[in-house]
């Protein structure tokens, strides 16, 4: 593999800037991909600094506040009591013998790929970077990303050789928000570098941080391993949400048939129909490799966007089922209240980034309904024209409402206590026994 080609070049020296604190690791971008990631750092007895463009989460952070999920402010506060660093000042990036990259690759509005936070982090990274140290990418990506823009925007803007004068390498971010079982140290880390010299010296960070380390042959194929993660859930959660669409039709009960399915001991992993898929990856991820094989073979990848297709139809088929359970009773859906009972995109979190209750609560908004949410976890939620009930208020409001659905199982919720109450309560869910309806 050559490295790019590059205009311009410091002096190769080891040397750190002097009268700043070196740090074994800077964290770029301290969301939730890369907080967790810094939190493991400083556990594991690194040096931690970490940056971000937000003024707002670094006061915080300096304050001892959290701001994901799945990091308390009492780890925040440990963090910095261990010497845990946060900024908005860029140049404590020149301190770090090893820099990873943690910043979010949504979808542009063509669909494609946008990586404008990733350029952006890149440059500053390159701004900063210094010979010897090692650059990781984590923003899940295309392939050929690290390799095609990373490298040769970090030359142009430090004047170093990737995979000569310092070492670049991708490593996809596995992180599960609200999974208690799985967190960075015993999820096993893909990496994979720009040389085998640079895949060494990943291998090498990430064994201070995490159980099992998997390289790679290059930066393609990690960055390519991710999307596939990703691409499998989006085309098997596709495939029960058509086959629930079919045994609601077929008067079957999807759910039974699940959990038949999945006595078998080999060969069958179960997933569960829902409103859609929400979150950061299974929205967007194999989307990026359609896109980049659209570009770059003149085909998508069809499974990948039949599932898409699918997927983001079934907001609208719930709202379907939403006119006709109303309509079994001869309500109509225009005028009726709707109570949507959790928003995030999955359970006992509070994010909602790509929630599928986004767009069931328009398409409810469409069909004329009095559209209100709850969620004990998402305090203000910008979608028009819907109401947030108080948690002080929700039995009245489940009882006063139309319908009732449950888009999220948050274990906050005392479901056998609510759903009697309810009028009609439809569980898309499939974990209340005794539902007016589910999926």
């Amino acid at each position: 593999m050559t490295a790019p080609t590059i205009t311009r070049r410091r002096p190769t020296t080891t040397s750190r800037p002097t009268g700043r604190a070196v740090h074994d690791l800077a964290v770029v971008g301290l969301g939730y991909v890369g907080l967790p990631l810094a939190q493991e750092a400083s556990v594991s007895g690194l040096s931690v600094a970490g940056f971000d463009i937000s003024g707002d989460l670094v006061a915080g952070l300096r304050l001892g506040r959290s701001a994901v999920d799945d990091i308390s402010d009492e780890q925040v506060a440990a963090m910095n009591a261990t010497g845990f660093v946060a900024a908005t000042d860029e140049s404590v990036l020149r301190s770090a013998r090893s820099i990873v990259i943690c910043v979010p690759t949504p979808l542009g509005a063509d669909g494609g790929p946008d990586l404008t936070a990733v350029r952006s982090a890149v440059v500053t990274v390159g701004r900063n970077l210094q010979p010897g140290t090692l650059v990781v990418l984590e923003s899940t990506t295309y392939p050929g990303t690290t390799e095609d823009i990373v490298a040769p925007l970090l030359s142009e803007h430090s004047g170093l050789r990737p995979g000569t004068d310092f070492h670049l390498a991708f490593s996809p971010e596995r992180v599960d928000p609200g999974n208690g079982r799985f967190g960075v140290r015993n999820t096993p880390k893909v990496v994979g570098g720009l040389t085998p010299a640079c895949t060494e010296r990943a291998i090498a960070l990430y064994s201070r941080l995490v159980d099992r380390v998997v390289p790679v042959a290059s930066t393609r194929e990690a960055e390519t391993a991710k999307l596939l993660e990703n691409t499998y859930r989006q085309v098997n959660i596709a495939l029960v949400n058509e086959l629930a669409q079919a045994c609601h039709d077929l008067g079957i009960d999807v759910w039974d048939v699940i959990g038949a399915a999945s006595t078998k001991p080999f060969g069958f992993h179960a997933f569960r129909p829902g409103v859609g898929v929400g979150g950061h990856c299974i929205p967007i991820d194999p989307m990026y490799l359609s896109h980049h094989l659209r570009e770059r073979l003149g085909r998508p990848l069809r499974m990948a966007e039949l599932a898409q297709e699918i997927n983001t139809s079934m907001p609208e088929y719930v709202a379907r089922r939403c006119q006709d359970l109303l309509g079994d009773d001869g309500l109509p859906l225009r005028g009726a209240r709707v109570l949507l009972l959790g928003v995030a995109y999955k359970p006992d979190i509070s994010d909602d980034r790509e929630t599928p209750a986004r767009p069931l609560a328009q398409a409810l908004n469409d069909r004329g309904a009095r559209v209100e949410f709850h969620d004990p976890h998402v305090t203000s939620w910008d979608v028009p024209c819907t109401v947030r009930v108080d948690d002080e208020h929700l039995a009245a409001a489940v009882a006063a409402a139309d319908l009732v659905v449950l888009v999220q199982r948050h274990t906050a919720y005392d479901l056998p206590a609510l759903a009697p109450t309810a009028q009609r309560f439809l569980d898309t869910t499939g974990t209340l026994p005794g539902a007016t309806a589910t999926l």
